[in-house]
């Protein structure tokens, strides 16, 4: 599926909509071009969960992790997030010496930029979304890549935006 994001606030308002039909438990691989759009895309992401703090790429410390408290009483919880920048990983082992395993294996959301670097030692992803960049804003390729991953798109609703199929 393809979305044509007009600007940033397109991107993070995709971002927040992302969040709100994404399990508590799911990949996302984040690709395109330096600049592209993936850091708002996933300030967006955490915004839609209710996060209002400052959100940074990691391109030094490779994760940021997230942990956001969610509705009250029995309907409380904690989403935990983690968002990979893997843009300046030398080797893709690099990944098993920081305990990344760990990160992919517990209930938890996890987006990665980059994903590329990390080739053999990710899982693979339930969704994988490709920015590029256009005359006139971001395209956004969305591809799913598992049982679960389809079911986050069938429940995206993209009638906020122009897409082509």
């Amino acid at each position: 599926m393809d979305i044509v994001l007009a600007d940033e606030s397109a991107t993070e308002s995709f971002g927040k909509q992302l969040a709100v039909v994404c399990p508590r438990q799911a990949l996302i691989f984040l690709r395109g071009d330096l600049g592209a759009g993936k850091t708002t895309l996933t300030r967006g992401f955490l915004r839609g969960l209710g996060y209002h703090g400052k959100v940074k790429s990691p391109t030094y410390t490779l994760v940021e992790p997230y942990e956001i408290s969610t509705g009250s009483g029995t309907e409380s919880g904690i989403i935990h997030v983690y968002h990979f920048d893997l843009y300046r990983l030398a080797d893709p082992e690099e990944l098993a010496y920081m305990g990344a395993e760990d990160y992919f294996a517990e209930q938890a959301i996890s987006l990665v930029e980059w994903p590329e670097q990390g080739v053999g030692m990710l899982p693979q992803a339930d969704i994988e979304l490709h920015l590029e960049y256009q005359p006139n804003g971001r395209l956004l390729n969305i591809q799913a890549h598992s049982g679960r991953g389809q079911q986050i798109l069938e429940q995206l609703d993209t009638t906020s935006a122009i897409t082509t199929e």
